[in-house]
């Protein structure tokens, strides 16, 4: 009766143990599960925010100049490559994460079945052994013969039972160990792969950006705010606006045009005059042959 009531105690401890494990999977897988699956719906909702955010690039970029518009198409169409496989990345953590998680659900419920079922068993081998001891103690007869094959059988029940729930709960912690490192490393699988993508994506949507032709794109935008007849009033502006140093040495180089004119023409004056006087005098000599021929 003594080492009866000894392999009791030992099942209990053995059945407590279980109970334990199995009750801290299930606290803290379903935490996991909740935060991974709340993880997968941000994922989510970030590819939805940037499909926007490419709709409304392709949006600006159709009324902008032709560099600008097609560095913004081409960095709009990387982007929304991008957003592929980030939903790639939510179905494939889905899959890969979440749902084993969450069949951890059904699981949990199938232990505890089978450490109902264990403690069902022992209950009825205690019970067995307390109705043989008052049995005993109430008429020594044999009477508890038949109790003692009863709680035999009890025994017998439970120590089956017992030895179920072994199995099963050392294939569970088995299992729970090797779920975790699949779990764990299809995350961070998904997760590399995804931003090795990302990194490709980026580095050409960055090079997109880089390509856009400034000066080319205002030269077109300049083109459609001026008129055609706008580049000759344009010109006198420029060069009205020239600097001061400018304007004096072009000033200088006026003058100096004027002062050679003012030269030439006074030089121009005096030869005029040289020719008059000659012809003065020709005419006075004339006048003087005629009086003496007179």
């Amino acid at each position: 009766m003594l080492m009866l009531g000894r392999g009791l105690d030992a099942r209990d401890n053995q059945t407590k143990q279980a109970r334990e494990a199995v009750t801290n999977v299930e606290k803290h897988f379903g935490e996991l599960c909740q935060i991974f699956a709340g993880y997968v719906r941000k994922t989510a909702r970030l590819r939805d925010k940037a499909d926007l955010l490419v709709n409304e690039i392709h949006a600006y970029a159709a009324t902008e100049t032709p560099n600008l518009k097609l560095g913004l198409k081409n960095f709009a169409n990387e982007f929304s490559k991008l957003q592929d496989y980030r939903q790639a990345e939510v179905e494939r953590l889905e899959a890969k994460v979440v749902e084993p998680l969450k069949c951890y659900g059904t699981i949990i419920k199938l232990k505890r079945e089978d450490l109902k079922a264990t403690l069902t068993a022992r209950n009825r081998e205690a019970k067995q052994l307390s109705q043989l001891e008052r049995t005993r103690q109430r008429n020594p007869s044999d009477r508890h013969i038949i109790a003692e094959s009863e709680l035999q059988r009890a025994s017998l029940d439970a120590t089956r039972t017992t030895r179920h729930l072994e199995e099963t709960i050392d294939n569970f912690e088995k299992q729970k160990i090797k779920d975790i490192k699949n779990i764990f490393s299809e995350f961070i699988t998904i997760e590399m792969l995804f931003h090795g993508k990302a990194l490709e994506i980026y580095t050409a949507a960055f090079q997109s950006i880089q390509n856009i032709d400034e000066n080319e794109d205002l030269q077109v935008f300049r083109s459609s705010l001026y008129p055609p007849d706008h580049q000759s009033r344009l010109d006198i502006v420029r060069a009205n606006s020239k600097s001061p140093l400018q304007r004096t040495s072009s000033s200088k180089h006026c003058t100096g045009i004027v002062q050679i004119s003012r030269n030439r023409l006074k030089k121009d004056e005096e030869e005029d005059d040289e020719d008059y006087d000659y012809e003065d005098e020709d005419e006075d000599e004339e006048l003087e042959s005629t009086k003496d021929e007179r």
